[in-house]
């Protein structure tokens, strides 16, 4: 309940049968001038209290009390009181104007390609006043990777708020994500990165220094080239030793030199994804 609901109470009980009428103004929208109505004669004293408004003025009886739109900018509930020697109050209801701004949200903003409801968005309407539209507006999202349509959804606002969750698409880049609602329009990006690497080949030879190995070019399963600095864990084992080296890719390879004699088996894996291995004799 409203804080100003005691203060109407206690005005009102300033009289017992009020000599004169009030009448609460209808779809009264932000921003919008309104008119209250009243019956009577002679002179009265008006308030009116509501969100980020508290007025008092004197009125003439019998004549529309007029309130600026400067004093509704603010949806939710008012309260208007008359007063003339008894008092008399009424409340009405001020709603959303139509949408001047649409706040999106877009989570994450870096996602690996073909992930399953990896993008997810919110919308969010708001007036010129910035009150939250409550109205079921209908909101567009489309996702573009390039020229290629990743997705494309109208979604009708549920208090206020409309959202959607996506797979992201299937090459590397920027993934551009729209939400609009009639002339309005907010655009996000989401950076769209190569998922684990996929069918991990490596090839080697012995040097002086023992084993030099490398990948072929990392890619992952749908072909974009894995980002350098991604970990490749080359492992030998020879005589019964066994020793790792962690490689970063750079330009799509990754090399390690191995110190490591005679007979060897090399193996590589990066993530979850183990590559082919190299049986490899003595220099």
């Amino acid at each position: 309940m409203s804080r100003w609901i005691p203060i109407c109470a206690v005005l009102c009980l300033l009289g017992i049968s009020p000599a004169q009428e009030i009448h609460a103004p209808q779809g009264v929208t932000a921003g919008e001038e309104a008119s209250i109505s009243t019956t009577g004669s002679g002179k009265a004293i008006f308030y009116l209290f509501g969100s980020g408004v508290s007025e008092k003025r004197d009125v003439n009886l019998g004549e529309e009390v007029r309130l600026p739109g400067s004093d509704l900018q603010s949806a939710g509930q008012y309260f208007a009181v008359l007063c003339s020697g008894d008092c008399n109050s009424v409340s009405f209801f001020v709603s959303p104007a139509t949408p001047s701004i649409l706040t999106f949200l877009v989570h994450p903003s870096r996602v690996p390609v073909a992930e399953n409801d990896a993008v997810s968005g919110v919308a969010i309407p708001f007036d010129r006043y910035r009150n939250l539209v409550l109205a079921p507006e209908e909101v567009s999202f489309r996702l573009s990777a390039g020229k290629v349509s990743v997705l494309s959804r109208s979604v009708l606002a549920k208090d206020g708020i409309a959202w959607f969750r996506a797979t992201s698409g299937k090459s590397a880049g920027p993934l551009q994500v729209t939400a609009s609602l009639n002339d309005l329009e907010t655009l996000r990006a989401v950076q769209q990165v190569a998922s684990e690497p996929c069918n991990l080949r490596i090839t080697g030879e012995s040097n002086a220094r023992g084993i030099l190995v490398q990948t072929e070019p990392v890619h992952d399963c749908a072909g974009n080239p894995v980002p350098d600095g991604t970990i490749v864990t080359f492992t030998a084992t020879a005589g019964g030793e066994k020793s790792t080296v962690d490689a970063p890719i750079k330009q799509d390879i990754a090399r390690a030199q191995i110190a490591a004699s005679g007979s060897a088996v090399i193996s590589a894996a990066s993530g979850v994804v183990m590559g082919n291995e190299l049986h490899l004799g003595a220099h």
